[in-house]
């Protein structure tokens, strides 16, 4: 069976496709977006160099996505397909980044990719929305749980059942476009005890959709020092997070 790769080098310049022909040789194959290597842009990982795994396929439409291309196509790649190219983008060990669209909607093929990905040694990390059960994931992995405030048009899509599978090395975020969205993630903070479960609650300013070309806070639907100021004020304790690749790059670029 032939399948077709298409990989994204984290510079715009290098961006290329790859075609080769494989035999499917175990496993569930998944539908995969891209595979690139990049700097993370979030999480308190942000800066290191990482490897992103983009599933194909999600189940939620907040209004500023960046990521719409994950909707919908890809190509479909065995896990032994995925993990060699991992390997080659980054094949002493190292961060890798199992996000989507929502990765967990391919569960079956999702949690056989953390496994093995354990396994060899690499550090793992799951963007997930929390939309659907995290009670499957394995225990190393890191959730960076991204619950989605009011004004993403995608409120209490959160599964609070997943509270329970949180942990001390696990992360929740909070993408703000507003004080309403400040004063949701505070309140849910508070009434879910969020610093008792996770290692790091991070507040995010949301960048507007159609965000190109400036590299500067602009782009931004709330300026992050207004949301600094909102925290401080609160004494809140959480983490300012900014979406650090978009002002390295252009917002509007892809595989970074």
């Amino acid at each position: 069976m032939a399948v077709r790769h298409l990989l994204f080098r984290h510079s715009p310049e290098d961006q290329f496709c790859l075609a080769k022909g494989r035999v499917a040789t175990s496993g569930f194959p998944m539908q995969i977006i891209e595979i690139f290597k990049s700097l993370q842009g979030e999480s308190s990982y942000a800066g290191l160099p990482c490897v992103f795994v983009r599933l194909a396929g999600c189940n939620l439409r907040c209004v500023w996505c960046d990521t719409e291309y994950s909707f919908k196509g890809g190509s479909r790649l065995t896990l032994d397909d995925v993990v060699s190219e991992v390997r080659r983008l980054s094949p002493n060990g190292g961060l890798v980044e199992i996000t989507g669209g929502e990765p967990m909607l391919q569960e079956r093929e999702a949690i056989p990719l953390m496994d093995r990905l354990l396994g060899e040694g690499y550090r793992v990390l799951l963007e997930t929305s929390g939309e659907r059960p995290l009670d499957r994931v394995p225990a190393a992995v890191i959730k960076v749980v991204d619950v989605k405030c009011p004004d993403s048009g995608e409120r209490d899509t959160f599964r609070l059942e997943n509270l329970q599978f949180l942990t001390p090395k696990d992360e929740v975020k909070f993408v703000v476009a507003s004080r309403m969205d400040y004063e949701f993630a505070k309140e849910f903070m508070r009434e879910h005890e969020l610093g008792e479960r996770v290692g790091s609650t991070i507040l995010s300013p949301a960048f507007h959709k159609d965000a190109t070309g400036s590299r500067d806070v602009t782009n931004c639907a709330l300026d992050p020092q207004v949301l600094a100021e909102w925290m401080l004020a609160d004494g809140l304790e959480a983490r300012l997070g900014l979406q650090i690749h978009k002002f390295i790059w252009d917002p509007a670029t892809k595989g970074v």
